[in-house]
């Protein structure tokens, strides 16, 4: 392996890592992370290749997704055994400190696209939508406190089914912009059951294989029907889509307010008394280390090697 290939390596290996760790705390996506770091759209183009391609096109498809993968196996991992506890014991914390995450990236996800935000103010209504769809997603959670049973001795045709369906509604928000899959798992109570799950399984206790089994099959799903559309969307209509986005990462600062509704020992909807300034700032302190990250990537001879 070359230096440059190596580079390369590494930078994806990073890229995974950093959509790792918002994909498996609710509040802001993997795809946001994706956006801030300038490969949104080979990401969405790859997923899309990855099933629908050429020959060629699913090669490299697969070279690209293997690199973040590897990262992100290991990011989430990571986040699955340290950042989970620290989610349910420090809510409000971790819930201020991802508002500030979305607060500090739209404005950068609004200057990176001005080209095609630009003299289209029409489009706001797109915002609106993004916005509306997710309060009502939120408001109309079917599930809250300790969530879903997901262990084999509960096994059933509607649990299998309702986390089959999750799943996929929950990776088309991870690869999107704006409200994260973790947070719409948190909503459908299912978070805590599949981190768990996911943390037993690390653990080499399998009772909890099946459900997640259904849940991979559910995400692989959501990625054949959702990647096409939102690879189409931005090609045709980019400008309506990141809109759409933005309204997305508008509306998702509300549901965060909701998250500590559904801990598996509820907690009351975040206010003013116990949001937290000092997170907030870490929060946007984030974004501008992925903006400087986002540099120090785009500075890297090995990009070339990957276009």
């Amino acid at each position: 392996m070359n230096m440059r290939t190596l580079k390369g390596v590494v930078i994806n290996f990073i890229r995974g890592f950093c959509m790792a760790l918002a994909d498996s705390v609710p509040g802001v996506s993997g795809g946001t992370v994706a956006f801030l770091l300038g490969f949104y759209d080979r990401f969405i183009g790859s997923l899309d290749d990855l099933f629908h391609g050429t020959k060629q096109g699913r090669i490299e498809a697969v070279k690209f997704l293997a690199k973040l993968a590897l990262g992100w196996i290991v990011g989430f991992g990571v986040s699955a055994a340290v950042l989970t506890g620290f989610f349910d014991s420090h809510i409000y914390e971790v819930s201020s400190l991802f508002m500030g995450f979305i607060v500090f990236a739209i404005p950068i996800v609004a200057l990176e696209e001005k080209g095609v935000l630009k003299g289209r103010l029409a489009n706001l209504l797109f915002t609106l939508g993004g916005i509306a769809l997710v309060v009502i997603v939120t408001v109309l959670s079917p599930a809250s406190g300790a969530g879903v049973d997901v262990s084999i001795a509960h096994l059933d045709f509607g649990l299998v089914a309702y986390v089959f369906f999750a799943a996929m509604i929950a990776i088309s928000a991870m690869v999107l912009p704006g409200i994260s899959g973790s947070t719409l798992l948190l909503i459908f109570g299912l978070y805590v059951p599949i981190m768990g799950a996911v943390r037993s399984v690390m653990g080499f206790d399998f009772a909890y294989a099946p459900i997640l089994l259904v849940f991979v099959l559910g995400v692989v799903c959501g990625v054949l029907l959702f990647v096409r559309l939102i690879r189409f969307c931005l090609r045709q209509y980019r400008s309506q889509t990141i809109y759409f986005i933005i309204g997305m990462m508008v509306g998702s600062l509300y549901s965060i307010t909701q998250g500590p509704l559904t801990l598996k020992i509820p907690e009351p909807a975040m206010g003013v008394a116990e949001f937290s300034i000092v997170f907030f700032i870490v929060g946007g302190l984030v974004v501008g280390g992925l903006q400087l990250l986002k540099r120090k990537l785009d500075d890297s001879p090995a990009e070339e090697s990957l276009h």
